[in-house]
């Protein structure tokens, strides 16, 4: 059983630094990515970065320059590091684990870490 866990959200003010960490366990199979998304009060959830299994990351268009992503395969850990904060960049942070195993593709999902930038 696969279990993803994030931490390292907080209130900062405009312009602060947070630096998220997602650790997964009970991973001993392929993973493909780790995908970082977000959810703000009354919006749907999207996409901000991620990283494959290759290395290679993409991000949305509204933080590029300002967040990176970034891991440590052997403690399993993929970071997220957001400079620059906005006040539109508070939501609550999820970390995605998408891995094969058994023949199928599958995602894993922590609980969520807030992040609130005051202005």
């Amino acid at each position: 059983q696969v279990q993803v866990v994030e931490s390292g959200g907080g209130l900062v003010q405009t312009g602060g630094s947070l630096r998220l960490s997602c650790v997964a366990s009970g991973v001993s199979f392929s993973i493909n990515a780790v995908k970082w998304y977000r959810q703000a009060p009354g919006k749907q959830r999207e996409l901000v970065a991620l990283i494959r299994s290759g290395g290679s990351t993409d991000y949305r268009d509204s933080v590029k320059g300002r967040f990176a992503v970034s891991r440590d395969n052997a403690k399993n850990l993929v970071f997220l590091q957001m400079i620059s904060l906005q006040p539109e960049d508070t939501a609550v942070y999820y970390c995605n684990v998408n891995y094969n195993t058994l023949g199928r593709t599958w995602d894993a999902w922590g609980q969520g870490t807030q992040v609130t930038v005051s202005s």
